[in-house]
């Protein structure tokens, strides 16, 4: 993952700015930070606490784009720069880190300054009487575009989304937001996490059966799974749909942990390397050379 010193005390921006969206309406940002140690337990206590309680999707002028969770995400970990939060039917991906471009590393230092979340800011969008109406989260990349929206939890909307009787909100939905603003803006709060929570390490098996050419790579990931547990080690498993590196499979990425941050793929993989992988290189730090790639960077 991407090494850092982390603090649990975020330093105040004291950044407000006012957007006019049209007559009516305004938006006030107050910005915080957007760094990774900064963004990562904000967003994994949303998508993996709050995550009944918001919506997420993308607006334009002309359009929006507003998804919910029905259930719990499946999953939620960073791969090569970008948080992907998967639930059922669909998936995001978010960039809050360098997105290198794989394991060649083939991104430009302009393209990962372009993807990579580059502004942050809590949100109040207000009428034309200054009053908030909606709260949430707005992102820039790196180009100054918009990126994704997280809206959150509104006193005004009930279930169903149907308005609440006027002058009847359900104050106790704010919390979410203040509760935020206090730990990501004010910093008068401590993050609710020891470490940053997007760092915890996991191993990933590619199923993708594009690059895949038919090899099984379901083997390879119950050989993993059952080492694992055999070794009792606290690391998380998950087959993903694609690891950037194709025609070699089956593929095995490992995330790193504190004693390696670097990011590690294995080609060719059958279920003893599997193992292998497990015991040498999670166990004992020891990487298995012969499977590596690319070989001429990581061999």
């Amino acid at each position: 993952m991407i090494a850092s010193n982390f603090q649990r005390r975020v330093t105040p921006l004291n950044k407000i700015d006012l957007e006019r969206i049209d007559a009516d309406n305004s938006r006030e940002y107050e910005d915080f930070p957007a760094t990774f140690d900064v963004l990562g337990p904000m967003l994994h206590s949303l998508f993996q606490e709050h995550w009944q309680e918001l919506g997420l999707g993308h607006i334009v002028n002309g359009s929006v784009l507003e998804l919910e969770f029905e259930t719990a995400p499946k999953a939620c970990w960073m791969y090569d720069g970008y948080l992907t939060v998967i639930a059922p039917g669909w998936h995001m991906h978010l960039c809050i880190g360098e997105n290198q471009g794989g394991p060649e590393r083939t991104n430009s230092p302009a393209i990962r300054q372009a993807r990579q979340v580059s502004r942050a800011a809590l949100y109040r969008q207000l009428n034309d009487r200054g009053k908030p109406q909606s709260w949430g989260i707005q992102f820039w990349n790196g180009d100054g575009e918009k990126m994704m929206t997280i809206f959150l939890p509104n006193p005004f909307l009930g279930e169903g989304e149907d308005f609440l009787p006027e002058h009847q909100p359900d104050l106790t939905k704010l919390a979410v937001y203040e509760n935020l603003r206090q730990i990501y803006v004010l910093g008068t709060m401590d993050i609710p996490y020891e470490t940053n929570p997007l760092t915890r390490p996991y191993i990933s098996v590619c199923r993708s059966s594009r690059c895949n050419n038919g090899r099984d790579w379901q083997s390879v990931y119950d050989a993993i799974a059952l080492e694992l547990k055999a070794a009792n080690l606290s690391v998380d498993l998950t087959a993903a749909g694609c690891l950037q590196v194709c025609k070699m499979g089956p593929i095995v990425f490992y995330s790193g942990d504190d004693r390696d941050r670097e990011h590690t793929w294995y080609t060719r993989v059958t279920p003893d390397v599997a193992k292998e992988i497990v015991t040498q290189h999670l166990g004992k730090n020891q990487k298995i050379t012969k499977h590596l790639y690319p070989q001429a960077s990581q061999g």
